[in-house]
């Protein structure tokens, strides 16, 4: 590496200069400046940073340019010109400085003594790009950092001493990182603004795989925030989920758990050994607070990937049997990965947190990451997710978090629906849509409807469909016996198609003021509106009494009901590609049903 030789270029004084007002720059970096001049230290640093420029440029011009030992010193100062400029919010001017910076350093990539300056440079100018929203630039400059980073590392260079930026001034910073680990927290800042720019491309597998690597580089370098890392690698896990890849879920997960539990220990050793200071004790609740609230938000997670689990293995299973193309017995999960991509299915096998490995298998045995084939599976699953739901309604509470409240309630609900699937004993799925019920008209008793309209509508909707699901089991078992009906069998039947038209109803009336004077359903209600309307229809027909004038009013109801659906459909094409499959079976009963109302009329 080029060091400062015996060939000098410039003086000892103008030497001594350079380093006194580098440190002024430090330091005045280092400042938090007042609200009213919130870039008064910026501003000072630029003008000193100037000062050094004009300096270190005399010098070059007075050295032949093979034996410039200046170089490097010019292009640091250009680097800390281009960021304070962009801090300042003048990015053009910054792009400049970077450049400079860049083309200054670039005939000489791989040398020790360039290669901070150099992916600090091309970092920098991925961020600026980016905040031009131009993502493919930024993708380019960020690429070519990683590169520079890899062939360094693969180089001779590598294992030679390197110097830290302040070092080229002659500044012995005790305080500062030392010069490799700096490289190395360069490169992790390189691949989270990869993993960044890839998202915005909509490149997400690529994106997903750069989360982890940056997530696993901080694990490695003990470089990082026991919260935000946890939330981070919970919320990565959100989306190998989304894509069936329940084993990598499953271990950012409890990677998550794992580190939220280092970081718990961590705050009840500082409790235990806290003394009577209210402004330490301050610090240290809030502390707490946190982490019981990043602690529910994970446990919330964990909750997801257990209902995504139930949900995608009861839509696998039902394939199977409908098509026969998949072998239900095959319980592996992966992710799909597209020919097109540069990440492979072993890149995918990969993503694992070496380091913690051994530590959260006891995490990771506590649920599975296999598909479920039956009761018992989901059952297991059931429980977990059950207890996790819990923990999370132990920190958001009603009072204090009625909107997170209120969606717990709701998955607690689907968790239940996703059961019955696998349960084959009908007088159990029967009682566990019953207990989705009664979670369900209890919270919604306690909403107001003018504040949580649009979590009422959601509720009413599964209040219908659950109890039309009630229904369905009553109605089969009367069907599978030649016993005579009770009378209370058919008050049971009646009651539950009745509460089923009162929940579809209440969605409805609720759409007359979203409707407003437009006669359309907006749009993102419109499957839902018209659903609700085809419940109606069929529900209308459930009723058993043997009161014709009932059975002529419940007819015209359920021709009322198929009637509008149908009719809307003809003035809305969308509308009708949404509802093709029930749009058919409308047009069926509004034949047949007129034929049922003359026949009761003439009765």
């Amino acid at each position: 590496m080029t060091v400062m030789g015996d060939n000098k270029c410039i003086s000892d004084n103008v030497r001594s200069e350079l380093k006194e007002m580098y440190m002024k720059v430090k330091k005045l970096l280092d400042e938090n400046d007042p609200e009213t001049e919130p870039y008064k230290s910026k501003y000072a640093a630029m003008e000193i940073l100037k000062n050094m420029q004009n300096l270190l440029l005399n010098s070059v011009d007075n050295a032949k340019q093979e034996e410039n030992e200046v170089i490097s010193m010019l292009a640091i100062v250009y680097l800390n010109q281009g960021i304070v400029a962009i801090e300042t919010e003048e990015l053009k001017s910054g792009q400049d400085y970077l450049n400079k910076c860049f083309d200054l350093l670039s005939k000489n990539k791989l040398k020790g003594d360039i290669v901070l300056p150099m992916i600090s440079a091309l970092n920098q100018l991925g961020i600026l790009w980016s905040k031009r929203d131009e993502a493919t630039k930024a993708q380019e400059y960020l690429e070519q950092a990683e590169t520079i980073y890899k062939n360094y590392k693969n180089s001779q260079d590598s294992n030679a001493d390197i110097m830290s930026m302040s070092n080229f001034f002659g500044i012995q910073d005790f305080d500062e990182l030392p010069a490799p680990k700096v490289i190395e927290k360069l490169h992790t800042l390189t691949l989270y603004y990869l993993a960044q720019i890839y998202g915005s491309l909509d490149n997400y597998l690529k994106s997903a795989v750069y989360c982890h690597m940056t997530l696993r580089r901080q694990l490695e370098m003990n470089d990082f925030d026991s919260i935000d890392w946890a939330l981070n690698a919970a919320t990565l896990s959100q989306f190998f989920m989304e894509k069936k890849g329940f084993r990598q879920a499953r271990h950012h997960l409890a990677a998550a758990t794992y580190i939220l539990g280092k970081h718990e220990d961590t705050l009840k050793d500082l409790s235990s050994k806290l003394e009577t200071n209210d402004q330490e004790k301050e610090i240290l609740d809030s502390k707490w607070e946190n982490f019981k609230h990043r602690s529910a938000d994970i446990s919330r997670c964990w909750a997801k990937y257990g209902i995504l689990l139930m949900s995608t293995s009861r839509d696998r299973l039902i394939s199977s049997t409908e098509t026969g193309e998949d072998n239900p017995l095959s319980d592996s999960t992966t992710i799909p990965v597209d020919s097109k991509s540069d990440i492979n299915q072993e890149t995918f096998d990969g993503l694992k947190f070496e380091t913690i490995e051994n530590d959260i298998e006891h995490i990771t045995g506590t649920i599975t990451d296999k598909y479920l084939l039956d009761f018992n599976d989901a059952k297991a699953v059931f429980l977990n997710v059950q207890k996790w739901l819990n923990d999370a309604k132990s920190y958001y509470t009603m009072e204090n978090h009625a909107s997170d409240y209120v969606q717990i309630v709701q998955d607690i609900s689907q968790l239940y629906k996703y059961l019955t699937f696998f349960e084959d004993d009908e007088d159990r799925q029967a009682k566990m849509h019953k207990r989705r019920i009664d979670l369900l008209e209890e919270i919604v008793k306690e909403l107001n409807e003018r504040y949580y309209l649009s979590v009422c509508q959601q509720i009413w909707i599964e209040l219908g469909e659950t109890y039309s699901e009630i229904l369905d089991i009553k109605l089969d078992k009367l069907k599978a016996t030649d016993d005579r009906p009770t009378p209370h069998a058919l008050t049971k039947i009646n009651n539950l198609t009745n509460s089923a038209i009162q929940n579809h109803t209440k969605f409805l009336d609720s759409m007359k003021d979203l409707k407003g004077k437009s006669e359309k359903f907006p749009e993102e209600m419109l499957r839902a509106a018209l659903y609700s309307y085809f419940h109606l229809g069929r529900l209308y027909n459930k009723f058993i009494t043997p009161d014709k004038h009932k059975q002529l009013e419940y007819a015209k109801k359920s021709l009322d009901a198929y009637t509008f659906l149908v009719n809307y459909c003809e003035k809305d094409p969308k509308a009708a590609e949404l509802m093709a499959v029930e749009l058919n079976i409308c047009k069926d009963f509004m034949k047949l049903l007129p034929v049922k109302i003359c026949k009761l009329n003439t009765e």
